[in-house]
């Protein structure tokens, strides 16, 4: 079974496995790379990893100004190869916002290991700045999911009205599960540097998802806009 489109969490993947003893190759790709640039070599594949370059694709991992990063260091994938399309149909703009130097920017943040095994962090839109503290979501994702009664979660910036940003998380029980959100801020204060713990917990019955199966947090953070109002919590110790 391959799996793509979506970070694929830790939990999940040992949990299927266990479960129904079929082992799940994950990719990585996007529509511009015509599908997938990287995957998981059958039977050499690493837990939470999106597998190797492609023979067609190079990869690799950026700062800010386009510099090449140390292995296990994020930054920003970019790619180019012969799958990796030319440009946007009459959209000159994004083209030139999308390559620079010849590699495709991806918007997505990752790392590659000393294996050349590239990991997917985050999309860099999401990026939780915190005071000038960068978090990435998917890290408090991880966490979220291995608690024995959540089903699906997602964390996501906040607004907050001195820091900017803070960072929450909606979160779907499983069916019959009862937790109040303080036993779920408490587990992640156990696994989480405490900048990244989220400070609140909202429960929703289904987070919604976009058409390939991903979390939108964008949605979330309008359905906490709605909830809480546009200026969020009340300022206070941090």
């Amino acid at each position: 079974m391959i799996s793509s489109a979506a970070s694929l969490p830790v939990e999940v993947l040992h949990a299927w496995q266990a479960r129904f003893r079929v082992p799940i190759v994950e990719g990585y790709g996007l529509t511009e790379s015509a599908c997938y640039a990287t995957l998981n070599p059958k039977g050499y594949g690493k837990a939470g990893s999106v597998g190797v370059p492609l023979a067609c694709t190079q990869l690799r991992v950026v700062d800010d100004h386009g510099h090449a990063v140390p292995p296990r260091e994020a930054g920003e994938i970019v790619l180019r190869g012969w799958n990796v399309f030319p440009g946007y149909w009459r959209n000159p703009e994004a083209t030139r916002d999308a390559f620079k130097g010849g590699w495709f920017h991806t918007g997505d943040v990752g790392y590659v290991d000393e294996d050349g095994y590239v990991f997917i962090v985050d999309r860099k839109k999401d990026m939780i700045n915190r005071g000038g503290q960068k978090i990435y979501p998917r890290e408090v994702d991880e966490v979220l999911f291995a608690h024995p009664h959540v089903r699906n979660a997602a964390a996501f910036g906040a607004p907050h009205p001195l820091l900017g940003e803070e960072v929450a998380a909606f979160v779907e029980l499983r069916d019959g599960t009862d937790v109040p959100p303080e036993s779920i801020i408490a587990f992640c204060r156990e696994r989480l540097a405490d900048y990244k713990v989220p400070k609140e917990v909202l429960f929703i019955d289904a987070i919604p998802k976009g058409p390939s199966g991903k979390n939108l947090r964008r949605k979330l953070r309008e359905e906490y806009l709605r909830r809480k109002g546009p200026s969020g919590p009340a300022a206070g110790p941090s």
